[in-house]
């Protein structure tokens, strides 16, 4: 007959690790808008073979990382990042400016730059990261706030070349200049495979618009 402390150690071996969640909070951009500038970037890479286009589901602006968390600390972070802070504040409005390499000498990304002029986006930036940090959900970064939008990354090994004809050829055409309201922050979760990142809404609050004042 096997041992009590022989079984209890083949328990414990056994037991799986708590389950995890990669989790993030972002401000969604409206439908018509996002496919608009989707279809302007796709046309402006048609040729390019050094860039891979990110999906539509990924073209949102991250207002805070949190990397992997209990999956038992989803409703927390819903609670403060979502409902507590956010719900009363108004939708930001953002205006594309510019394509910007990221970094701009050798770039693993192109982003698209958003002037936040009011600081909406700033604001609800501020007020998730603040509701986090004090509900010990959340550490701020060091570096400013930037909103903006992931447009391509640089596929592979390239990365280690200097960017070629992709940067003329995103701003060759300037993006639609229509101001986007951003009326929705959702809380994100991050699938990682081989084939890139899958992006799953765990739960979305809207803020207030004009039209809603």
């Amino acid at each position: 007959m096997p041992s009590l402390a022989g079984v209890l150690g083949g328990a414990l071996t056994a037991e799986k690790p708590p389950a995890r969640a990669r989790l993030f909070i972002a401000l969604d951009l409206p439908e018509e808008p996002r496919r608009a500038l989707a279809a302007w970037r796709d046309r402006a890479l048609a040729d390019c073979q050094d860039l891979r286009p990110v999906p539509l589901d990924a073209l949102h602006i991250t207002l805070v990382f949190l990397g992997n968390r209990l999956e038992q600390e989803v409703e927390t972070v819903v609670e403060h990042g979502l409902r507590a802070e956010v719900a009363d504040l108004p939708a930001p409005v953002l205006v594309p400016t510019e394509v910007v390499p990221i970094p701009r000498r050798r770039p693993r990304l192109f982003a698209l730059d958003l002037a936040d002029g009011d600081g909406g986006a700033q604001a609800v930036h501020a007020a998730v990261s603040r509701a986090l940090t004090a509900a010990s959900l959340y550490e701020p970064e060091r570096r400013p706030f930037w909103p903006h939008l992931t447009l391509a990354r640089v596929r592979g090994t390239r990365r280690r070349s200097p960017p070629g004809r992709d940067v003329p050829a995103l701003r060759a055409a300037p993006p639609p200049a229509a101001p986007l309201i951003c009326d929705r922050v959702t809380l994100y979760r991050s699938h990682l495979s081989p084939h890139g990142a899958r992006y799953e809404p765990l739960a979305r609050t809207r803020l207030r618009t004009a039209m809603a004042d």
